[in-house]
């Protein structure tokens, strides 16, 4: 058996996350009564761990104070219906934890909130003073404002995203299976996986496969996504049933009960987990095979003679993907020139560039390494495919 990829007395904060389902969808169980029973559970963890909670659950809520057996189809009614039940939600999330006597602290996010990098460090700072203040973390998406989770991720990426903005050291993704399967031939489900050293296009085929419309709107493949976002970036992740709750401990104690995806990479720092995960690129520099070469295999910084050309308006500064002559990001990275600057120096040596720029002070490197993070598998870039 392969060693596991945490040791469970290094473990210092964990992000547990919990679908709608496995608090309104359990037959004979009322909700309050799972939520009382998943905070018994974190009350305990957080003996020895710091733990943050990303729930779901308003929506079901919500239909359940308004009498609703079937999950509306009309964005508006699921943002209301999401406005109605966060309190609710709250409220049992705050009842039970007063029990154990510490409080809930809810947060409402964004894809903005995260992306923006003032707003990110923001959010960053106030789970570290609500942990500090001996209160829970529960975290979920702002679906009165932003409807991508609504749509698509029961709040699987929040989830990551929240792993990775914490610092967290363990990912654990609660769901109404118990892991990812294989898939036969004849397409059936086979048996679990317990451990995944790399997401490869097999896995992502049998996370497809295990989609079930009948558990909340995420399903297995944006679980596989979320662990794909996490494990990039160091963090070791989980995918297991959360029917009992019991299973945490035992989880983080390594108990084969899930599917543990292992992390690609040591832990990211701060900076470089933004420019990958977080950052919204304002332009591409599309660069020569020697300039792929120098950035990937020998550290260096990118210099404008290695740019064959500059895609989009941006100013100094900016966000920018570094793209391969087929397209792919291969880095993201702030650039030291307004777009219009580089386009007159892309493709020249120091020495031109010297004489171009005589008197005016300038930077050797258009992307320097330390403002630059490479990417361990390449993405397909956004700013190309909308040029």
């Amino acid at each position: 058996m392969t060693t596991l990829p945490w040791s469970p007395t290094q473990i210092r904060r964990i992000v547990v996350k919990v679908g709608s389902r496995l608090l309104t969808g359990i037959e004979n169980t009322p909700k309050q009564q799972r939520i009382e029973q998943l905070i018994s559970e974190i009350a305990a963890l957080r003996n020895r761990y710091e733990i943050i909670l990303v729930s779901s659950g308003a929506i079901a809520a919500g239909m359940q104070l308004q009498g609703l057996q079937q999950r509306p189809r009309n964005v508006a009614h699921l943002q209301a219906l999401a406005a109605v039940g966060q309190g609710r939600l709250m409220s049992l999330y705050e009842s039970a934890a007063q029990k154990h006597n510490f409080h809930a602290a809810q947060l409402l996010l964004s894809l903005d909130d995260v992306r923006d990098r003032r707003r990110h460090l923001n959010v960053r700072n106030c789970i570290e003073y609500i942990l500090s203040n001996n209160a829970l973390p529960i975290i979920n998406e702002n679906d009165t404002v932003s409807i991508e989770e609504i749509c698509f991720g029961d709040n699987d990426r929040l989830a990551a995203m929240v792993s990775l903005l914490s610092h967290a050291d363990l990912l654990i993704l609660l769901t109404g299976v118990d892991g990812l399967h294989e898939k036969d031939a004849s397409g059936e489900l086979g048996p679990r996986i317990s451990r995944v050293q790399a997401i490869t296009p097999q896995i992502e085929a049998f996370a497809g496969a295990s989609d079930n419309p009948d558990q909340s709107v995420g399903g297995m493949r944006t679980k596989v996504q979320a662990a794909a976002m996490a494990t990039d970036a160091g963090i070791p992740t989980i995918i297991a049933s959360g029917y009992d709750f019991s299973c945490l401990p035992r989880l983080i104690a390594g108990e084969d009960l899930g599917t543990i995806f292992f992390p690609k990479q040591k832990s990211l720092p701060a900076y470089k987990r933004f420019l990958s995960f977080f950052a919204d690129p304002e332009g591409a520099l599309m660069v020569d095979a020697g300039a792929v070469t120098a950035l990937t295999r020998r550290g260096k910084s990118l210099l404008p003679v290695g740019i064959k050309r500059v895609y989009g308006e941006f100013d100094k500064g900016a966000p920018v993907e570094i793209v391969d002559e087929n397209g792919n990001i291969i880095a993201i990275g702030y650039v030291n020139y307004p777009a219009a600057q580089l386009r007159e120096l892309m493709g020249l040596n120091s020495e031109q560039m010297t004489r171009l720029q005589e008197n005016v002070p300038s930077y050797q490197e258009a992307v320097h390494r330390n403002n630059m993070v490479i990417l361990s598998q390449p993405r397909t870039s956004r700013i190309l495919s909308s040029a």
